[in-house]
């Protein structure tokens, strides 16, 4: 179609740029979220015994997550920037429902956590020691709460609930908010995202807790931090696996074609198993239905994860394709059909409104309130903009193989932080030096994982900005291609150097450790 011919190059270029813009973003985001609950947790016990040595320690992860929070700021206003950039159509068509999350988020959350961060860096010695405990709390909650509104927009993209389509404006608009904030997706989104901050800034707090044991420097804090972070990211990490479970299940629900890309499954099956480890074939084998070149699977484990019943059958991405009658699912050619019906009708809408037949205009804006028009038609519109059927395949491999390592490494924290635990508790940690030496290359891979974990989610989604109603081709601003690129290596490099100088900045931080930080009220 002339869509895929000349704007496909466009909308990779300005996805390349937005999602370059958020994995850098996300890069800081997760520490964030997760140290200041640490923090707090520190100065609790600070406060609690008036012991100083706490305090110290209470201070110096703050001065770390003041650099990490300085730089996170600066990428996320750039990453909101480009939804009108960038994304101009995407914005107009959901602007009276995504915006207001983000508003949200501006005039309370981020508000609520600049305002104290403020409390919370310069107002030792100057406010009580329960006024300031409160403002690290608040700067926790307020976080996180930035964290929800931000998630609970997100949320919408995967499953639109609560709104509805007024062809007089031809945008989207709420009708619920309720519906919106505690949509399942959204809940569950939340959940897993936050903890996943959690695992991440514990396994940041130990790793660097060790370097100093092994160096033999900072001994006594970096034990105690060592038992705080193990006791709070063993509890989070299975959080996080009861949070991802529950996400799987409403990927099942509102986006089963992500749910068979996450496992490689191509043809359906009851009693489905779920792969432990496998090695994909190329593209013709696996449309084939000869998917794995080697896999390890537990047998019906997919099927009862997904819907509670080891006998439920899982569809794959060709009965998506070419449709399943005995399974109810349609084919992306049926609702390709269906999804043209009703852009045409709000064609003619406009069309008859332009002319002044006012009576036919009514009548066909009323088929936009119709529960069968909306349920056999509206609710594929997005599909009436590309007939390829492998278009609204998403990048299966991507897709499969990020998900599996984000998986494999949040059992492996699991047991990361057992281990510590049990050996911080038997005050064997400092002969503990492979351990010891192993923590510091964990911190990389959690970053990893979190990465991975937003690849599944977004990737395994494409090519929708809005689940089933606004493929990309038709939310991207139609920009010149060269102009996006350019912006894109400018980006890149900016992005580039931020990420070196807060590295750098730092590791000189945790050089100095907490011989600059007083221990005195």
């Amino acid at each position: 179609m002339l869509a895929s011919i000349d704007l496909t190059p466009l909308v990779d270029w300005s996805r390349a740029q937005f999602a370059l813009t958020a994995m850098y973003h996300w890069l800081f985001v997760p520490l964030t979220l997760g140290i200041t609950w640490i923090i707090a947790m520190m100065e609790t016990i600070y406060v609690k015994t008036g012991d100083p040595e706490w305090k110290k320690l209470t201070k110096f992860w703050m001065k770390l997550f003041g650099i990490n929070f300085a730089i996170g700021v600066a990428t996320g206003i750039i990453m909101e920037f480009e939804f009108g950039t960038n994304w101009s159509n995407y914005s107009w068509f959901v602007g009276d429902i995504f915006g207001a999350p983000l508003a949200i988020e501006g005039i309370m959350a981020f508000f609520m956590e600049s305002t104290f961060i403020a409390v919370m860096f310069f107002g030792w010695n100057k406010v009580s020691k329960k006024f300031h405990l409160a403002s690290s709390w608040l700067v926790a909650i307020g976080a996180n709460l930035s964290a929800l509104w931000i998630l609970v927009a997100n949320a919408w993209m995967q499953n639109p609930v609560g709104t509805s389509f007024n062809p007089e404006t031809a945008r989207n608009e709420m009708t619920n908010f309720w519906d919106v904030l505690f949509s399942p997706v959204a809940v569950n989104k939340f959940l897993h995202t936050i903890t996943s901050g959690m695992v991440l800034a514990s396994i940041f707090v130990i790793g660097v807790s060790a370097w100093f044991l092994l160096r033999k420097k900072e001994s006594r804090m970096a034990m105690r931090s060592i038992t705080v972070a193990s006791v709070f990211g063993l509890l989070a990490s299975v959080s996080l696996a009861l949070t991802g479970d529950g996400s799987a299940k409403q990927i099942a629900e509102v986006q089963p074609m992500k749910l068979s890309a996450m496992e490689g499954l191509y043809n359906g099956k009851t009693e489905a198993g779920l792969v432990a480890f496998g090695i994909l074939n190329g593209k013709e084998k696996r449309e084939a239905g000869d998917a794995f070149a080697l896999k390890i699977e537990m047998p019906k484990l997919l099927s009862w994860m997904a819907y509670g019943d080891p006998k439920h059958f899982v569809a794959g991405v060709n009965d998506f394709t070419k449709g399943n009658a005995s399974q109810g699912i349609m084919s992306i050619p049926e609702k390709v059909k269906n999804g043209k019906i009703a852009r045409q009708t709000l064609t003619d809408f406009k069309n008859a409104k332009a002319a002044g037949n006012l009576v036919r205009a009514d009548s066909l804006k009323a088929m936009f309130s119709d529960k069968a028009f909306i349920d056999g038609n509206f609710k594929y519109f997005g599909y009436s903009f590309e007939d390829d059927v492998n278009y609204y395949v998403p990048n299966v491999p991507l897709t499969f193989y990020s998900f599996h390592i984000m998986v494999i490494l949040g059992f492996g924290f699991m047991v990361f932080f057992a281990l510590f635990l049990f050996f911080s508790a038997r005050g064997e940690l400092p002969q503990r030096t492979f351990w010891l030496k192993l923590a510091p290359w964990i911190i990389p891979l959690a970053y990893v994982a979190s990465e991975a974990g937003w690849i599944v989610a977004e990737l395994g989604r494409q090519p929708w900005t809005i689940q089933d109603l606004l493929p990309t081709v038709a939310a991207v601003t139609k920009l010149d291609t060269g102009s996006v690129m350019v912006t894109f290596f400018l980006f890149a490099v900016t992005f580039t150097v931020l990420a070196i100088a807060e590295v750098n900045i730092m590791l000189k931080a945790i050089k100095n450790g907490t011989k600059n930080e007083g221990g005195t009220k």
